[in-house]
């Protein structure tokens, strides 16, 4: 016999898969009465699909082998909805192997996608993410990144490596005590895709400041990379 908990794990799924409300996805499976006061079967807080991911679809899926679709579909499952952040973070690293820096990635962006945290917020702070595709070999962009003098000539005074894994990604300290996480993934012999993570900002203002500020370095970037192909050097 299915159990009510079993019951509830099959509604969200639907939800998730078909985007409809819990009372519709009720009716679907055949459940009993949807209640109609407030209580344990009540609805979850309602989607938010306007906010955006920490990271792109095509960073969450070299990382952990899953889209963002396929992960709200398997979190929503497993009841995650009724989880706490530090219960959902470690769930993920435990019955499903995802690292603890992707299982937290995960978890902020789960929560916001279900309208349990503000858009952009963390544990710790504030994130921005910001993507580019660069007409160069991810081992170029790599190098400017990891490389301290090239580093210098794009990003400002007081940004250090933190770790580097040739040519995935780095992490950099950014001067005022935030970092930078950066995945690089290779598309093609000559074409290379950027996407970074500003983490731990103090706040709203400061992520669209830096959004602005990180769009403007990633042009003047390209710009500069793809004219040294053009012009061979």
């Amino acid at each position: 016999m299915t159990t009510r908990k079993t019951f509830k794990t099959r509604v969200r799924a639907r939800m998730a898969k078909t985007g409809e409300r819990y009372a519709a996805a009720y009716r679907q499976l055949d459940g009993p009465p949807v209640p109609d006061t407030a209580g344990p079967e009540a609805a979850p807080p309602e989607p938010n699909p306007a906010a955006p991911p920490l990271v792109t679809d095509e960073a969450i899926r070299g990382a952990t082998g899953i889209g963002w679709e396929e992960w709200f579909a398997i979190l929503d499952a497993a009841g995650a909805a009724e989880m706490s952040h530090p219960q959902i973070a470690r769930w993920l690293v435990s019955e499903r192997g995802v690292p603890g820096w992707w299982a937290q990635n995960v978890t902020v962006t789960y929560e916001r996608a279900r309208g349990r945290r503000a858009a952009n917020q963390t544990t710790d702070g504030f994130r921005v993410s910001v993507s580019r595709t660069v007409g160069v070999p991810v081992e170029r962009l790599y190098a400017t990144l990891s490389d301290d003098a090239e580093r210098a000539t794009w990003l400002p005074d007081g940004v250090t490596l933190r770790r580097a894994t040739a040519p995935k990604g780095v992490r950099l300290a950014w001067g005022d005590g935030s970092r930078v996480v950066v995945a690089l993934f290779a598309k093609g012999p000559a074409k290379s895709q950027l996407t970074l993570s500003h983490e731990r900002l103090p706040d709203a203002a400061s992520v669209e400041r830096m959004r602005t500020e990180w769009r403007d370095r990633l042009a003047e970037l390209k710009t500069r990379l793809e004219a040294e192909v053009a012009s061979g050097s």
